[in-house]
C-alpha cells in the first residue's frame, strides 16, 4: 500500500494501542465545503511528504511482530481515494489476525456505500465517517473511545 507514514505504536486515534498508517491522497473536501484554506487541515503538513509503497505482507508482518498493538488505524488523508489498496491491505490483515481495523474517512457513509459493503465482508472493521468542520463542537465517540473533532463525525462497526 502506498502511504505517507507509518507509526508502529499510536495511542491517540483509537482506544487500543494501534499501528497507524497515513493514506496518500486527499481531495480536500472538508476544507472546500467549509470555505477554508487547506492549511488548517491537521494533515496539511504531511502533504509534501514522500509517498512510500510498502507491500501489504511487510505491513502485516510488522504489525503481528509487535506485542503492544491491538488494532490498525488507517487515516491521514483519505483512504477511500485509494480503495483498491485499502481493500487489499484489509484482506491481507484478515488472513493473519482478527484484531480491530479502523478507517478514518471524511466521506459520509452514503458517499462510499459500495466500498463499505465490500469491506463489510470482514469482521471487526470500524469506519469513522464525516467531514472535519472547523470550530465544531468535539464529542466523545464511544466506539472509538476518543474525542472526535465535531458532531458531524461518527464511527460505525460495519
Amino acid at each position: 500500500m502506498r502511504i505517507k507514514s507509518l507509526i508502529d505504536e499510536d495511542f491517540v486515534n483509537y482506544k487500543k494501542p494501534s499501528m497507524f498508517l497515513s493514506a496518500c491522497f486527499c481531495d480536500w473536501k472538508c476544507c472546500k465545503e467549509a470555505g477554508v484554506d487547506v492549511c488548517i487541515c491537521q494533515n496539511a503538513d504531511a502533504y509534501n511528504m514522500e509517498i512510500v509503497n510498502i507491500p501489504d505482507d511487510t505491513i502485516v508482518k510488522r504489525y503481528v511482530a509487535n506485542d503492544i498493538t491491538k488494532a490498525i488505524v488507517i487515516g491521514g488523508f483519505e483512504p477511500f481515494l485509494q480503495f483498491d489498496e485499502l481493500y487489499s491491505l484489509v484482506r491481507k490483515f484478515r488472513e493473519n489476525t482478527n484484531d480491530d481495523i479502523i478507517i478514518y474517512t471524511g466521506f459520509y457513509r452514503r458517499e462510499v456505500e459500495k466500498e463499505v459493503k465490500k469491506l463489510s465482508e470482514f469482521d471487526n472493521v470500524y469506519i469513522k465517517f464525516g467531514r472535519y468542520v472547523p470550530n465544531g463542537k468535539k464529542h466523545f465517540d464511544e466506539l472509538l473511545g476518543i474525542y472526535l473533532a465535531n458532531e458531524e463525525q461518527k464511527a460505525e462497526k460495519i
